[in-house]
């Protein structure tokens, strides 16, 4: 079917194309065509049959061009698609406004080559901007809604703010138990970026990485399945952005919401930028139970530690207690006497002696 439309266009450009380049062909050369030439039916049979023969020989390519652009189309995010259509309706219109004055010109092709060519430029300029602005465009139209509604409600209520999670949080698993606890309220956003990388890791040659990626696959399922969470895909890119951890610190100023990691790095670099992180270790280290010095906790020594004669245990929840002088019981259970605890971000360090 597109192949028949495809050569019915071929057929009806080449009538008109016959019937403007005729009469300019009769003036430039300057001689007298035969009289049947000039007959306007004629012309526009003569450009029909030439563009259907060479239709014959174009339509499979330009067949197989429509199909190309019509898979990218279906492929590209609707906002991409909406955004290029509008910036490109934008640039045409500048472009006409640009045109008028350029009217005035006394030579008709001049003319009518630099409006050809502004057109061209100035709708290009509008698709590409659409495109690349399409993330701040949205970002703009979220703010005047939520002021709209703000204006119209009496009652201002606060909006609790998404939850972004990183390929880590995923992975490491946690933040399923702590949904299903019903500690963490509102929208769960999973960007699309995080799905691939996740994916990436899944396909992984390296049996751990792959045992990861897949685990982290199944999180999302649970979350997204069995747990009575709002979860939201977002299927938005930043091109101009290469790595994850950046794209997910440009997703959370856009989203004004909560990045969830258990990265280090990621943490300190989205508190330097002013970005809200709930970091799931310091969630954990603050649970644990509170140990203070002088307390006596019962711990089996694992193996010795870094310094001379130096235990090493580890309680249920896995804090790791250094003992004194307890190289002698290992493999034993014994009771310590605390003597100081060190809290930090990566976890917590109790150290101890033999009672």
């Amino acid at each position: 079917m597109i192949k028949r439309i495809v050569q019915v266009i071929y057929i009806f450009v080449g009538s008109t194309l016959c019937l403007v380049l005729f009469p300019l062909l009769d003036k430039l050369l300057k001689t007298e065509m035969p009289s049947i030439l000039l007959n306007s039916y004629v012309q526009a049979l003569s450009g029909a049959v030439i563009f259907f023969i060479l239709s014959l020989w174009l339509v499979d390519p330009t067949v197989m061009f429509i199909r190309y652009i019509e898979e990218k189309l279906l492929k590209a995010p609707i906002s991409m698609i909406l955004f290029g259509s509008l910036g490109l309706v934008f640039g045409l219109i500048l472009a006409f406004l640009i045109s008028l004055p350029i009217d005035s010109i006394r030579l008709q092709y001049v003319s009518s080559i630099i409006q050809i060519v502004v057109t061209i430029l100035l709708g290009y300029l509008g698709f590409q901007v659409g495109i690349k602005k399409r993330e701040e465009l949205l970002g703009l139209f979220t703010l005047s809604k939520a002021s709209k509604r703000k204006a119209t409600d009496e009652q201002d209520t606060v909006e609790t703010p998404v939850k972004i999670l990183d390929t880590s949080v995923i992975i490491d698993g946690r933040i399923a138990d702590i949904c299903q606890t019903g500690f963490i309220e509102g929208t769960i956003v999973i960007p699309q970026f995080v799905l691939a990388e996740l994916q990436y890791i899944a396909d992984s040659s390296d049996t751990l990485k792959r045992n990861r990626g897949r685990r982290g696959l199944d999180i999302l399922n649970r979350i997204q399945k069995e747990l009575a969470m709002n979860v939201e895909i977002y299927e938005g890119d930043f091109e101009d952005v290469p790595e994850v951890d950046a794209k997910l610190v440009k997703l959370a100023k856009l989203k004004n919401g909560i990045l969830v990691t258990n990265d280090f790095n990621l943490n300190k670099v989205s508190e330097l930028q002013q970005i809200k992180v709930w970091n799931i270790n310091d969630l954990a280290n603050a649970i644990k139970p509170v140990v203070l010095p002088g307390e006596v906790i019962t711990a089996f020594v694992v193996k010795e530690g870094k310094e001379k004669l130096q235990g090493v245990a580890y309680l249920d929840d896995g804090t790791m207690i250094v003992v004194e002088d307890g190289k002698e019981s290992i493999g034993k259970r014994i009771d310590t006497i605390v003597t100081s605890v060190l809290q930090t971000s990566a976890g917590r360090m109790i150290f101890a002696k033999v009672k």
